[in-house]
């Protein structure tokens, strides 16, 4: 059981997870992670929260960070199909500044291996979405922010015309704002 599948993505450490997945007329059986095979892959498991959001349609979530003690996120959605996206704020990364965008959704289970360093975010596209998320590292309340889900530098591709935003990612600080800031993660 253990045929899970890594690929790399677009940007250095960022991967895209297929999980093992059996069907038959029972149902199905997904394991979505396996701690050897992930250490096998360099990809440290600890897990040190697990929660998920459940949105509606139009929603937009992001881009979040925790400016220190980064966290690792391993994302999948449960129930529903977004358009996941992920900015890499690694000082001095080839990619900084740069972003990913991959579909998720509940049919191909497909796990989003985030690493520390990236802000992450996503939209629903359908009518609903449940979206579980495993963190490796603590959460810290005083260093969690994030990058405006609209930053003109960042000029992500949504497409939701008209989003769901709450009122504190609305306020979310600018890349530019970010970079004198912080520099960098």
């Amino acid at each position: 059981m253990t045929n899970f599948r890594i690929q790399e993505l677009q940007l250095e450490g960022l991967k895209l997870i297929t999980p093992f997945y059996i069907e038959d007329s029972r149902g199905y059986f997904l394991k979505s992670l396996e701690r050897d095979i992930f250490k096998a892959w360099g990809l440290d498991a600890d897990i040190q929260e697990d929660f998920e959001t459940y949105s509606r349609k139009g929603v937009i979530r992001g881009l979040h960070f925790q400016t220190q003690h980064p966290q690792i996120k391993i994302v999948r959605v449960l129930k529903g199909t977004v358009h996941d996206v992920v900015v890499d704020l690694r000082k001095g990364s080839k990619s900084f500044g740069r972003y990913a965008e991959v579909m998720l959704d509940d049919k191909a289970h497909s796990i989003l291996w985030i690493p520390a360093g990236f802000a992450h975010g996503f939209e629903v596209l359908s009518e609903d979405a449940v979206v579980s998320y495993k963190c490796v590292g603590k959460y810290s309340k005083g260093h969690d922010t994030g990058i405006c889900w609209n930053d003109k530098d960042i000029s992500v591709r949504w497409e939701t015309g008209n989003p769901i935003v709450s009122e504190k990612d609305a306020g979310l600080m600018s890349f530019c704002e970010f970079k004198d800031k912080y520099v960098g993660m």
